[in-house]
């Protein structure tokens, strides 16, 4: 079996990225590999929604960056990976470019994505996930996300 130096998880917060990010766990400690858990800031700042709206006084950016840094070390302790390095990308374009751009240029060779478990062709694995799938350069295991 190969074994991975530099493992990257993908992850948006939600429910589904957590049976993804303990697997990347998992898999970094059987490997000793560097597990990076990243977080990428889609579609900004063109066609930014108002979804998420800095305050007056800062640089939306730098708010935004600072938002996912904290919402990265909480989910990073609440799995209880706190040695996992932590990043923030921003893209002009969607996740799916945002995380491959990332694993290129990091010499990332495994990809852990979250699928979402719904139903039907265009559902099969989520939109994000299907892209790094059939975009990336390197290894990618999407993992199901557990029923609740």
């Amino acid at each position: 079996m190969k074994c991975y130096q530099n493992i990257l998880c993908a992850t948006d917060f939600s429910v589904h990225c957590k049976a993804a990010a303990e697997r990347a766990i998992e898999m970094a400690r059987l490997c000793g590999a560097k597990l990076t858990l990243l977080h990428v800031v889609e579609y900004f700042p063109e066609d930014r929604s108002n979804e998420v709206i800095a305050p007056e006084d800062n640089e939306p950016a730098t708010y935004r960056k600072q938002q996912a840094h904290t919402l990265l070390a909480n989910f990073a302790e609440d799995l209880g990976c706190a040695e996992a390095c932590r990043e923030v990308s921003f893209s002009t374009r969607s996740a799916r470019h945002g995380i491959i751009r990332y694993a290129e240029e990091q010499s990332i060779d495994l990809i852990v994505v979250a699928t979402h478990g719904r139903h039907g062709i265009a559902n099969i694995l989520g939109a994000t996930a299907y892209g790094v799938v059939h975009r990336a350069r390197c290894d990618v295991l999407a993992v199901r996300a557990k029923a609740d």
